[in-house]
C-alpha cells in the first residue's frame, strides 16, 4: 500500500512536470509569435510611404538650414518689398505681396506654399509643362510689367530657393487642397454697371477712388497696376480671389459682387503686355506615347 502511494506521488508529479513544460513551452511560443507580430508591422510601418495628403505648415525663413538661409530670407524680401530688392525686372507699383500675402506664405492667398513641390506642370499658356522658373518669369512679365530675371540671375535664384524651402515636406506632385480653382463655377455673367458700385462700397476704401492704390492696398489699374496680359486680368481668375479674400482679412462679397467688380476693374485702363518672346514652347521632338 505504502509503495502503490509512492508510484502514484511519483506519477503525478511527472505528469505535472510534462504539462509545466507544456505550458511554458505553449506561452513562449505565442509571445514569441505576438512579438514577430509586432515587429512585422513596426517593419512595414516605416517601409510604408508619407501620407499623400499635405499639410499646410510653412516653415519659417529664418529657420532655414544656415548653407541656404541668407538666400531664403533674400527671396522672402523679394516677395515682400519687390520694388526695392527687384526693382531692376519689376516695373510697377505691385509686390508679389500684393497677390500672394505674407510672400505667399499665408492660407488666406494665391498661397506658394507646395509651388516647389508641384512644378514643373503643364500649363496651357505654354501648352507644355514648364518649370518654377518659367512660372516666375511670367510673372515678372505679366503682372509686374516687367521683364524676366534669369535663371542664373541672384533674384531668381534666391526666389526658387526660397519657394522650395516654405514648400518642405510637402509631397512631391501632391494635390493641394489649398490651391484656388481656376474659376468660380457661376454662370454669372459681369455687371460692370453694377461693379462700379461694389467697387465705390467696398474696395475704394483702401485700393483709392481711381484705383491708384493707397499704402495700404495696391493700384488695380492704371500704369501701376498689372498689365492686360497677367493672370488677374482673367475675371474668372481675379473673381476668386476676390471671394475668396476680400475686402482683405474680412471676406464678404457674393460671388456674383466678386464677378462684377472684377470685371469693372479689368475695364480700366492698365498697360498693355509686350510679350518678348513666344509664348508656347516648340515642339520639335514628338512626344512618346504611352499610357
Amino acid at each position: 500500500m505504502k509503495n502503490r502511494n509512492i508510484y502514484f506521488a511519483l506519477a503525478l508529479a511527472i505528469l505535472l512536470l510534462v504539462f509545466g513544460v507544456w505550458l511554458l513551452t505553449f506561452f513562449r511560443s505565442t509571445l514569441a509569435t505576438k512579438r514577430l507580430a509586432q515587429e512585422d508591422a513596426a517593419v512595414k510601418q516605416s517601409a510604408a510611404p508619407p501620407s499623400a495628403r499635405p499639410f499646410f505648415n510653412p516653415p519659417r525663413p529664418e529657420d532655414a538650414p544656415e548653407n541656404i538661409r541668407a538666400e531664403v530670407m533674400l527671396g522672402y524680401k523679394i516677395m515682400t518689398e519687390t520694388k526695392k530688392y527687384a526693382g531692376e525686372y519689376s516695373k510697377n507699383d505691385l509686390s508679389c505681396s500684393s497677390c500672394h500675402f505674407d510672400g505667399g506664405r499665408s492660407l488666406n492667398t494665391i498661397s506658394l506654399v507646395g509651388v516647389g513641390a508641384t512644378y514643373p506642370r503643364f500649363r496651357g499658356r505654354q501648352d507644355y509643362t514648364v518649370d518654377l522658373a518659367m512660372r516666375v518669369q511670367d510673372c515678372f512679365q505679366r503682372s509686374m510689367n516687367g521683364v524676366a530675371p534669369a535663371l542664373d540671375s541672384q533674384v531668381m535664384q534666391s526666389l526658387l530657393v526660397y519657394m522650395q524651402w516654405i514648400s518642405k515636406d510637402i509631397p512631391i506632385y501632391s494635390k493641394l487642397p489649398w490651391a484656388l480653382p481656376a474659376d468660380l463655377g457661376n454662370p454669372h455673367k459681369a455687371d460692370l454697371g453694377n461693379g462700379g458700385k461694389v467697387y465705390a462700397d467696398v474696395c475704394a476704401r483702401c485700393h483709392g477712388d481711381a484705383g491708384q492704390g493707397t499704402p495700404i492696398a495696391p493700384p488695380l489699374w492704371g500704369e501701376g497696376s498689372y498689365n492686360d496680359g497677367a493672370g488677374m486680368h482673367r475675371v474668372s481668375t481675379f473673381s476668386v480671389f476676390a471671394w475668396r479674400f476680400m475686402p482683405k482679412n474680412a471676406p464678404s462679397l457674393t460671388q456674383e459682387q466678386a464677378i462684377d467688380v472684377t470685371g469693372f476693374v479689368n475695364a480700366r485702363p492698365r498697360p498693355q503686355f509686350v510679350s518678348a518672346g513666344p509664348d508656347k514652347i516648340k515642339r520639335v521632338i514628338p512626344l512618346p506615347e504611352g499610357k
